[in-house]
């Protein structure tokens, strides 16, 4: 069986819950996300099985994350925004065969690698001024 490094994480909402997605899937180390504006279709059998106000509007947050941040992205989401909320959300996660233009490395990775480059920057300035 094929083993997958990403998932696709799509967590549908109420309209104006998707900022509380991005956070919440932030706190547990997702990093970005695209939302999209839907349309939900439910039915009044629905609303009636589930004991719910359906709202029509609605907004769908699609998060690539790494395979191993999975559980946790959407546990974090179904205890901010699940169906018994009122961002009435549902989340599910897809496996993601290839990815481009995200990288692994991760924002704090990238300042560790600045620091270092202007360290060397910095102790090569300094060796040629000795060296003059």
């Amino acid at each position: 069986m094929k083993t997958f490094e990403h998932q696709l994480i799509i967590c549908i909402v109420n309209e104006g819950f998707s900022d509380l997605v991005m956070d919440t899937a932030r706190e547990v180390g997702a990093r970005g996300g695209t939302v999209v504006s839907a349309r939900g279709t439910a039915n009044k059998e629905a609303e009636q099985l589930f004991r719910i106000d359906i709202q029509p509007q609605k907004e769908m947050v699609m998060i690539v994350v790494p395979t191993a941040l999975r559980d946790d992205v959407l546990h974090a989401l179904y205890k901010e925004v699940g169906l018994n909320t009122p961002g009435q959300g549902i989340a599910i996660a897809m496996p993601v065969d290839n990815v481009v233009g995200i990288s692994d490395v991760k924002p704090v990775d990238k300042l560790e690698q600045k620091t270092e480059i202007v360290e060397d920057k910095t102790e090569k300035h300094n060796n040629d001024n000795k060296s003059e």
